[in-house]
């Protein structure tokens, strides 16, 4: 069993976790199921795309270098050679001294290498067209394999899949891809004091929020919250809750129970779940020092502190990417801000102060949102987690800090 509070830092708990980890399993799925699933294979493009030189605008394709010295004053004159139709091919090669009428995502006829907006060009009469201005090589153009070339890495393994990630792929005529199975993530809920949301709490009794907040990021990453209720701080009762969770879940994560305290059993009984069970009880963090991580059947298990925001800060730097991934491949996202006032910090611990944001001009501004860690209206405000490095004792006024994003943009 872990040593109680050897604490490790988050580089060292995630190394130590993904040693005993194996891939995650994955499958195939239609595009239309794909939203918000983590991609488990690279994409590659099969093909050039868009597959031919197009029009991005409205006008005339032309050969660019009959357009060289055109003006209002004097227009350069050609010959109308008909239209490309849309959805066919673009006819014969263009001429030299010709243009050919053109839409917007048209096919560039050959010889043509621009097209000419249609604003700057005038109709004579049916068969004679003056432009008057010129135009550069592949001006208004979009080149055969601009979008993707083929053997091009069109989508990455393991980024999560938006809309336009879905149209990227089925632009290269995928039906389905590969995603990473979601995964189901027992919540187990420790601790005599926590009655049920709906219930009024009565003397030294408080609300089960961490369940709710846990369930969130869970559905938010893409996996599937499985409860299991709120269980007393007794041993066998914890033991048999997990066990319970382990058996029909792919990761368990245990809120509440993992400080020091004659009644926390939370170690004891994640260390009966397995081989190699307790890996870490303890990091090097605040919030979230009193953090368990182990691995029992291949699956991890987390004993996260009982305070919110400690919970939800474990919860993205460790939790989140074995959710959404199943490893720890992909480094959390940090963003550049300055931070707004001095904020005190200890040498040797990695520090995580919830922020609100603020752009002047092209500076983002990072304002701490002080309170304790156990106050869940804190984060309500906040914008983003400002990250303390072990290495640094505090910040002062006005120094650069990373930054991990909570939600959507700073305050304007």
């Amino acid at each position: 069993m872990a040593e109680l509070f050897t604490v490790l830092t988050v580089d060292a708990a995630r190394r130590r976790l993904a040693s005993h980890l194996g891939p995650r399993p994955a499958e195939e799925v239609e595009l239309a199921a794909c939203l918000g699933r983590s991609l488990a294979a690279d994409v590659y493009a099969a093909e050039d795309l868009p597959g031919f030189d197009r029009s991005t605008m409205d006008g005339f394709a032309v050969r660019a270098a009959d357009t060289f010295g055109a003006s209002e004053g004097l227009p350069a004159y050609m010959e109308l050679d008909g239209e490309v139709p849309m959805g066919a091919g673009a006819g014969g090669p263009l001429a030299p001294g010709r243009v050919r009428r053109i839409s917007t995502g048209g096919m560039l006829p050959p010889g043509a290498d621009a097209v000419v907006m249609v604003e700057y060009s005038e109709e004579v009469d049916g068969f004679l067209v003056g432009i008057t201005r010129p135009v550069a090589p592949l001006e208004n153009v979009i080149r055969r394999d601009e979008d993707a070339a083929r053997g091009d890495r069109v989508l990455t393994r393991g980024m999560r899949l938006t809309p336009q990630d879905l149209g990227a792929a089925a632009a290269l005529g995928r039906t389905g891809l590969k995603v990473f199975n979601r995964p189901r993530v027992g919540i187990v809920s420790t601790g005599d004091e926590l009655v049920p949301v709906a219930a009024a709490p009565g003397p030294g009794q408080v609300r089960n929020i961490n369940s709710v907040i846990l369930a969130g990021l869970v559905e938010e990453d893409g996996g599937i919250p499985v409860f299991h209720g709120i269980v007393p701080d007794r041993l066998s009762e914890i033991e048999a809750a997990l066990h319970e969770a382990l058996a029909g879940c792919d990761l368990v994560l245990l809120s509440g129970g993992s400080s020091v305290g004659s009644r926390d059993w939370t170690a004891r009984a994640i260390a009966s779940l397995g081989q190699p069970g307790l890996l870490f009880h303890g990091l090097a963090l605040r919030p979230g020092k009193p953090t368990i991580g182990a691995v029992a059947l291949d699956k991890p298990v987390f004993g996260l502190p009982g305070h919110p925001v400690s919970a939800l800060v474990v919860y993205l730097l460790l939790v989140r990417p074995l959710v959404r991934r199943g490893d720890y491949t992909v480094p959390p996202a940090f963003w550049p801000a300055r931070i707004t006032r001095s904020i005190p910090s200890a040498a040797g611990r990695e520090d995580y102060v919830r922020v609100r944001l603020r752009a002047e001009g092209e500076t983002l501004w990072a304002q701490p949102v002080l309170g304790k860690s156990g106050l869940i209206n804190t984060m309500v405000p906040s914008h983003a987690l400002a990250r303390i490095p072990p290495a640094r004792e505090g910040l002062e006024a006005g120094d650069p800090v990373e930054i991990y994003l909570l939600r959507g943009g700073p305050d304007s």
